[in-house]
């Protein structure tokens, strides 16, 4: 059995997370609304070809017009690029 735990928002607060109610207007207008499922099966064939599509293909606005795949796999290669920069001081004892 899983345990799923409900995070609410308060009621006529949609914009306490206006980042989730965006994607979810998304998902369900792009995805739920366009689709008649008849299987669970099927459901979750559509839905991982959308997140696909979503995640690795498809250009967002908030992060320079391209798909967040790509976003961080620059921001991992920036990251480790600093990494290698910093300096390490070792402590004599």
């Amino acid at each position: 059995m899983r345990r799923v735990r409900h995070l609410l928002i308060e009621p006529d607060k949609p914009m306490k997370n206006g980042t989730i109610e965006s994607f979810n207007g998304k998902f369900r207008d792009e995805c739920l609304n366009e689709h008649w499922f008849q299987t669970l099966q099927q459901a979750r064939e559509v839905i991982a070809h959308w997140r696909r599509d979503y995640n690795e293909v498809r250009p967002h606005s908030s992060i320079g017009r391209i798909p967040p795949a790509r976003f961080a796999e620059q921001h991992r290669r920036h990251a480790d690029g600093a990494a290698r920069r910093t300096p390490v001081i070792n402590e004599i004892t």
